[in-house]
């Protein structure tokens, strides 16, 4: 068994995690107004009581790039874990639906779905997630051909105390880095490399940040505020919920 060194680590993340930084100022640059309006609930903007346009735009903002960094970010998680095993068990991407990687360990042939934390899902999620396993294991043969095969649900942070799931074994955080690494350590080995040049890809990120928040806050203000200021929840509502008039 081959061990990750640290040099390993930086060789795959210092370039990777660029790519990442790109990706998220990309996306900032890239939206519009009306297209995170029409994504995000306005009757819970309403209960919430935001009721500057400053503070709207902001909150209805952060959630878009919220969620658009969780599905970035996890996209790389899984790579770098791909890598990890690739170097350690001569793992490999896999080309089963829904598996991410699959790879030989002590006699034992092991098919995963990377996730990024344990509460990824819902129940019918979940019941996918072992429909997967089920047909890769089929696909790939192992149960017939004599090697044993074993399902995982890898997630890259968190905390699972019960990994036996019956049809598949849950392994988070540690346990999971650990399992396609080897090393008991990796988990926190890591979070250095990902830091390198952080401050100065976040600032560039924070004064284009700054420029959108206060766009957008320009944007709403003339479209969805009356003449005294107050927001016009009508028209907003009717722009993200009501029925599309066909034209003739």
């Amino acid at each position: 068994m081959a061990k990750v060194t640290k040099e390993n680590i930086i060789r795959f993340i210092e370039p990777n995690i660029q790519t990442f930084h790109k990706k998220r100022l990309d996306n900032l640059l890239a939206l519009r107004l009306k297209k995170i309006l029409t994504r995000k609930n306005p009757y819970l903007f309403k209960a919430k009581a935001l009721n500057t346009a400053h503070d709207l735009v902001k909150t209805i903002l952060d959630a878009h790039l919220s969620s658009q960094e969780e599905g970035i970010f996890g996209g790389f998680l899984e790579e770098f874990a791909i890598f990890i095993c690739r170097s350690v068990y001569d793992g490999k991407k896999s080309s089963a639906v829904g598996i991410d990687l699959e790879f030989n360990r002590d006699q034992t042939y092991y098919i995963v779905s990377i996730k990024s934390g344990p509460n990824w899902g819902n129940s019918r999620q979940v019941s996918k997630m072992k429909d997967d396993f089920r047909k890769a294991k089929i696909i790939l043969g192992t149960n017939t051909s004599g090697t044993k095969a074993v399902a995982v649900n890898g997630c890259c942070y968190g905390k699972n105390n019960k990994p036996d799931k019956g049809d598949y074994l849950k392994y988070c955080g540690q346990q999971f880095w650990e399992f396609i690494s080897g090393d008991e350590n990796l988990y926190t080995e890591i979070i250095e490399p990902l830091g390198r040049k952080a401050k100065e890809k976040n600032e560039q990120f924070s004064e284009e940040y700054a420029k959108v928040i206060n766009k957008f806050t320009l944007e709403f203000a003339k479209e969805y505020c009356a003449a005294d200021g107050s927001i016009l929840w009508d028209k907003l509502v009717r722009f993200n919920s009501g029925k599309r008039i066909k034209k003739k």
